[in-house]
């Protein structure tokens, strides 16, 4: 692993090796947490990827906009991102991740296949500050797909499933996959309720977990 900046002041860890296809992985509400997903992180790199894995605030005042347009703008100028970017994204970041994918032609970064873990899509797209509604596909061709865990405590299952439909019905191809985790090692991450963040989990289960996703993550989308 290698860390960079993106922009000054604003880190990114490089896993995998420059070149290879680009996976850009955010993680989620909590400010600057990019290591709370370096479980995923490595385990998709183990899949031939070189992932992106960027710090962005969702604090700011601007909600994180900036963070999350120039994380995207630098990772789509990598060496292996001339197919387009894989945008991945956890939480608020999942959320962050289908608008990006929904406004990317205007965004002017172009995307290949986007995955959403444990989307919170009832909450403002951060980098518009709309309400997330999936517009009509009109032509668009990137697929998505929605991971969501059955035991997720934090963002509800429904959240998934209703955004898988109503994307689909905006004519979106849309996959939707919902497995046995939780909010947290669905990225291979643990919540420390003394700290009150998530960090990078070390448990065999949350491990086991992180490389099932890595696997959805890897595998080449539903044409």
């Amino acid at each position: 692993m290698k860390t960079f900046e993106y922009a000054p002041g604003r880190s990114v860890d490089l896993y995998g090796e420059t070149g290879a296809p680009v996976v850009l992985l955010w993680h989620g509400m909590q400010t600057d947490s990019r290591a709370a997903v370096r479980p995923l992180a490595e385990r998709v790199a183990e899949h031939g990827y070189a992932v992106l894995a960027a710090d962005w605030n969702s604090h700011a005042a601007d909600n994180g906009r900036s963070d999350l347009l120039t994380s995207a703008r630098y990772a789509a100028e990598q060496p292996g991102a001339g197919d387009g970017l894989i945008v991945v994204g956890w939480s608020m970041g999942g959320a962050a991740a289908a608008g990006l994918t929904f406004g990317a032609v205007g965004y002017g970064v172009r995307i290949a296949h986007t995955v959403c873990l444990a989307g919170a899509f009832m909450a403002p797209d951060p980098i518009s500050g709309d309400p997330l509604t999936p517009p009509s596909a009109a032509g668009a061709r990137v697929p998505m797909t929605l991971v969501h865990g059955s035991a997720d405590d934090v963002i509800p299952v429904t959240a998934g499933r209703d955004f898988a439909a109503e994307a689909g019905a905006a004519g979106w191809r849309v996959q939707y996959i919902e497995l046995a985790a939780d909010h947290a090692n669905i990225v291979g991450a643990r919540y420390d309720a003394a700290a009150d963040r998530y960090e990078p989990a070390d448990d065999a289960a949350s491990l086991a977990v992180a490389a099932e996703v890595a696997g959805i993550v890897a595998k080449p989308p539903v044409r």
